[in-house]
């Protein structure tokens, strides 16, 4: 079976999702594919930034976005060489700066992802499909011209087909099936460690809003508060995950306890290896994001370490992007190669300087603590923050803005809608 539509997007995540809503609104017949039923998945990308949440205000979900559950985090803590905590991210000072909301958002990512799926399906010319999955692109003449895909209807069973559309957009991740398809060359980067998350209870006493990583030598880890519990991510040298399970949850409750003495007393509420996933990290770039008739976004285009938690945030700063560039040219039917270069044209500056300081960090603080070179935060750092706390809000808004953010185009902006 063959259908046509004027935009494939292939990926239901983040990008996938702001991007088959903009150019909904901008009346683009609009096809999202999405290979699971639903968008329930644990540990992705939580992390919703000040810049997500001013275009969320643009597109009128402001408020139904804050009506979600939902922790808040507005400072990062490091522990100091004195036995304290030094504050080395303030985002409340972002309000000098005119950020309307001087904080990061967690929430389950599903519940973003639905909210958006509900929205985008009062737009006419919006179309989501579930349990589909892209399998290969369809070209002719040299030109990708729609992609074949595979529904599930039952267990073990499916059905194939394809959608023929002016434009496809690949927003299926680090592992994109239509980027490996494409030919696009990859400039990958080195990163010497994987990250392997979990859950730890969190007690109703311990309520700050506060960012927490932890350095010890060979080790290091992010605590990040959530609703009733944190989010642990434990950073460790590349290839030891087998390692890791081969010792078994008691040797790894035990690492934790010792470089986290504060939470010793609930590391048994780790039952089992199999509650802590693994994440291969990755950090790469397209050289091109398109090739005739295809466009990479998100992490199809540029995978991102999870260092500064920003990956969720540029991919959806990509969509706006491509919404803002390619509605108008979609609508007309005159979409040319030229405007799909457009896009990479205008997010790669933020996109490489991002991962620039990625590396930067890989290479001064994570990859030597790994190595057992550092036991702790760079005393210049801690220097620099105690003697001039004005300098917090650097990090914070390098975190929490960065360069380049987007705005809701004029044709997505909406009136506020009350949550409930």
């Amino acid at each position: 079976m063959s259908v046509r539509t004027t935009c494939c997007v292939v990926g239901g995540g983040p990008a996938g999702m702001m991007l088959g809503l903009l150019l909904a609104r901008a009346g683009v017949e609009v096809t999202v594919l999405e290979k699971h039923g639903d968008f329930l998945r644990d540990f992705r990308g939580d992390t919703v930034h000040p810049t997500t949440l001013d275009l969320l205000d643009d597109l009128g979900l402001g408020e139904r976005f804050a009506a979600l559950p939902q922790s808040r985090v507005d400072e990062v803590v490091i522990p100091d060489e004195r036995g304290g905590a030094q504050r080395i991210g303030n985002m409340s000072l972002l309000r000098r700066v005119g950020v309307r909301h001087p904080y990061v958002a967690l929430v389950p990512q599903w519940d973003l992802l639905n909210l958006l799926a509900e929205v985008a399906a009062d737009e006419p010319a919006f179309h989501l499909r579930l349990d589909t999955r892209a399998t290969s692109l369809v070209r002719e003449n040299g030109r990708v011209v729609g992609v074949r895909y595979a529904t599930t209807t039952a267990p073990g069973e499916e059905t194939t087909g394809e959608i023929r559309a002016d434009l496809t957009v690949a927003c299926d991740g680090r592992h994109s099936v239509l980027r490996a398809g494409s030919g696009l060359p990859v400039t990958e980067y080195d990163v010497p460690f994987d990250t392997w998350w979990f859950r730890l209870p969190r007690r109703p006493e311990e309520q700050r809003a506060t960012l927490r990583p932890r350095i010890g030598k060979g080790r290091f880890a992010v605590v990040i508060p959530r609703e009733g519990y944190y989010q642990i991510g434990y950073l460790a040298p590349k290839g030891t995950d087998a390692r890791l399970r081969a010792a078994g949850v008691e040797a790894f409750r035990a690492d934790i306890a010792d470089l986290m003495p504060e939470y010793a007393d609930r590391v048994d509420q780790i039952a089992s290896m199999d509650e802590v996933k693994h994440l291969d990290v990755k950090l790469n770039r397209l050289r091109r994001w398109h090739v005739d008739g295809l466009l990479c976004i998100g992490d199809a285009a540029h995978a991102m370490s999870p260092i500064g938690g920003v990956g969720i945030n540029l991919a959806i700063q990509d969509a706006v992007a491509a919404a803002t560039l390619l509605a108008a040219p979609l609508q007309r039917g005159t979409l040319t190669e030229r405007d799909l270069g457009r896009v990479r044209n205008r997010r790669l500056l933020p996109t490489v300087l991002v991962q620039g300081l990625q590396r930067i960090m890989h290479r001064n603080i994570a990859g030597p603590a790994l190595a057992g070179r550092l036991d702790g935060p760079p005393a210049p750092l801690l220097r620099l923050m105690r003697a001039v706390p004005a300098a917090q809000i650097v990090p914070a808004y390098l975190v929490g803005v960065g360069f380049r953010p987007e705005r809701a185009p004029d044709f997505a902006r909406r009136e506020p809608v009350p949550a409930g």
